[in-house]
Parts: C-alpha cells; sequence; structure tokens
C-alpha cells in the first residue's frame, strides 16, 4: 500500500518523486560529519542516491574523509540495484564508532560513479549536517537516509511502512 505523500512546501521536494529503481547523482551540497569536536568528514563532491520514499544517501570520497578514521569491518550485504556492499568503522581517537559507514568495491554499472565513495549512517554521530542543516537520521535499523527540512516525506522506515 503507497501512502499519501506529505503536501510539498516551497524550496522542499518530495521523496515520492525519486525514482524506482534509484538512482545516483552528483552533488555540490557542503556534507560534514562531526564526532568529538573532529571532522571526520567534509565535502562538496558526494554523490547522492536517491529512491522512492527514502531520503538521500550521500557517499563521499575519500579524500574528503579525515585520514585513518576508516577500518574495515566484518560483514556485507547486497543491494539489487547498487550490488554488494562492505562496511566501515570509523575511528575517532580512542572511540570506536562499528560499521557506521559502508560501500560498494565493485558496483553495478549503473552505479558505478559510487566506486569507492563511502556512505555512512547519521544517528552514530554527534552531527552530520548538509547545507549546515543538521540532518535527522532515517527511520529503521537498515536505512541510511539524511533528512533535512528540503524533503517532504512520508519517509520509508517509520512504522508501518514495511510493505512500501
Amino acid at each position: 500500500m503507497r501512502p499519501k505523500p506529505d503536501p510539498v512546501q516551497e524550496g522542499q521536494e518530495s521523496v515520492w518523486d525519486y525514482p524506482r529503481p534509484a538512482i545516483a547523482e552528483p552533488s555540490s551540497s557542503r556534507i560534514m560529519i562531526e564526532h568529538r569536536g573532529i571532522v571526520v568528514a567534509n565535502t562538496q563532491s558526494s554523490i547522492r542516491t536517491l529512491e522512492t520514499s527514502h531520503p538521500p544517501s550521500y557517499y563521499m570520497p575519500p579524500h574528503d574523509l579525515m585520514p585513518g578514521v576508516l577500518r574495515r569491518a566484518e560483514g556485507s550485504s547486497f543491494c539489487e540495484w547498487k550490488g554488494a556492499a562492505v562496511y566501515w568503522d570509523v575511528i575517532v581517537g580512542d572511540v570506536l564508532l562499528p560499521r557506521v559507514g559502508w560501500s560498494y568495491p565493485n558496483p553495478s554499472e549503473t552505479f558505478a560513479m559510487l566506486r569507492d565513495h563511502v556512505a555512512f549512517y547519521a544517528a552514530p554521530f554527534d552531527r552530520c549536517s548538509v547545507d549546515g542543516e543538521t540532518v535527522i537520521p532515517q527511520p529503521g535499523e537498515f536505512y541510511g537516509g539524511w533528512i533535512t527540512s528540503k524533503l517532504a516525506g512520508p519517509f520509508k522506515g517509520i512504522a508501518g511502512s514495511r510493505g512500501w
């Protein structure tokens, strides 16, 4: 059952206008991740993925991550569109944030631009932002979208959205 999309306010885009299957596109928005007073990531060269009912996930190039923060984590998953994902721990000083990032080392041809880019769940960090606005993590255990005031939902991951 498809839910009723929220009204779109001026300056917003509806996640219900995003395509299915998903797509990836370059983004020039300033994407930042901060934790324990340290800037873990800072880029204006991200790639955002867009999929119906999901807020965007932002994939960052490794040169815009603080050196030494990533450590390969165990486990993998598979996306029907992007391919096989691997996971990353983030280490900030003496703090370990396990499996908070993921990437696609050999993405499908359609998502080739994601190669060597890493996306992160927003919830484990002190602050994640898009163009200076602190994001709200997409609800649900598995989803990695970043919600800002420029998006109209409702968003996949809320209670009752399993069948969307």
